[in-house]
């Protein structure tokens, strides 16, 4: 695959019109591979540049051969560190043993039926993405740094707190979107209520952000709280749209940042502060979490058009049926395949993600976090 992009990359550039901020360094809206401002007037429109991509590599993929290989994986499949590689899943939850009985531990309510609603995702079903790419990214810097191969424990509590910010913010999109079924049971809403639910969703961020204020560390609370925020402004902007279709797909992207990337690529950096003072290594960090986290809902919204309601444990065409122009919708507007440009997008971002990661010093982690860039783009739930 990395010389498939060589040739691309040479060729055209593009530069999206707007930007996401985030702590340190600002998340940006459009895709990896961007050029300088002063370039901007030359550059081509995002759809012409999709155009030059498809072309430099024709029927080079297709979803069938998408969801059933790995060799469309921007060459993240290939271990680096010589050492011998372990299941990025099983390596990620050698730290996070009673992940779940933590997190009930920190949901310290007296109330019987709130105590339900909070832990009701909270029960091990779960995929424990986030939590898993936050502790491996945590050995990752540590090795880099010094060598160490120990998580500390205001790393695993990132691990925490991430999950509940992610698990907080389900709850209030089903009560948003109007949900019925998650992780393939009835929404907290469905079953509680609409009011209900939305206390339940405040309750484990205000849980989150003791546990975040224990750690004792202005920088970390600073870039997690940037989260929360990022997640609210991620909402307004889905209630939203643009009329130029360029400025509707960076308005896309940015959202898709807001909503889903800044919980990956903020929880990475705050790993990466707590376990290496160097600033470079926090980038990275980040700038790995970011399009990884960009990535995962692209072929989230694919699958959305692609799935069926029993495979994603969720209702399938859900965007659609609310009014959202995901990145399918809005490439089939421009007489494209869109769930097959949108994959091609998603690559692009993950073949970003392992060359920031690349540049740390070769561990199994490192290695794991490369695999699991992998298997964002082939994943079917």
């Amino acid at each position: 695959m990395a010389s498939g992009w060589w040739p691309w990359r040479r060729c055209c550039s593009w530069r999206p019109a707007a930007r996401s901020p985030g702590p340190g360094s600002p998340g940006r809206a459009g895709p990896p591979g961007t050029s300088s401002a002063a370039d901007a007037g030359a550059q081509m429109s995002y759809f012409n540049l999709v155009k030059s991509l498809t072309s430099a590599f024709p029927h080079r993929y297709s979803m069938s051969r998408f969801h059933h290989t790995t060799s469309a994986a921007c060459c993240c499949s290939k271990i680096q560190s010589g050492e011998k590689y372990t299941d990025p899943f099983k390596l990620g939850w050698r730290d996070l043993n009673g992940l779940y009985e933590d997190i009930r531990k920190e949901l310290l309510i007296s109330t019987t039926e709130l105590k339900e609603m909070s832990e009701y995702y909270f029960d091990g079903k779960g995929k424990a993405f986030r939590p898993i790419i936050v502790v491996l990214m945590a050995r990752a810097c540590n090795i880099h740094h010094n060598n160490s191969r120990d998580v500390q424990a205001s790393q695993r509590s990132i691990a925490l707190i991430t999950e509940m910010i992610h698990t907080a913010s389900l709850v209030h999109d089903d009560v948003l979107d109007d949900a019925s079924s998650r992780r393939g049971k009835h929404t907290v809403n469905k079953i509680w209520g609409e009011q209900k639910a939305v206390l339940a969703g405040d309750l484990i961020l205000s849980a989150a952000s003791i546990a975040l204020a224990r750690i004792g560390n202005t920088t970390v609370i600073s870039i997690l709280t940037q989260v929360i925020e990022d997640l609210v402004r991620g909402e307004f902007l889905q209630l939203g749209s643009r009329e130029n279709e360029n400025e509707r797909f960076a308005h896309y992207l940015e959202k898709t940042f807001k909503k889903t990337a800044s919980l990956i690529a903020n929880s990475c950096k705050a790993v990466s502060v707590l376990g290496c003072p160097d600033p470079v290594v926090h980038e990275i960090a980040y700038q790995y979490g970011k399009n990884v986290g960009i990535a995962f809902q692209l072929i989230d919204d694919v699958l959305d058009f692609t799935s069926c309601s029993d495979q994603m444990g969720k209702p399938t065409s859900a965007d659609l049926k609310l009014g959202l122009a995901t990145g399918p919708v809005l490439f089939a507007c421009q007489q494209s395949d869109g769930v097959q440009q949108t994959t091609y997008l998603a690559q692009r971002y993950c073949h970003e993600a392992v060359r920031e990661i690349s540049k740390l010093r070769p561990s199994p982690e490192r290695d794991a976090l490369i695999q699991l860039s992998e298997i964002v783009l082939t994943r079917d739930k």
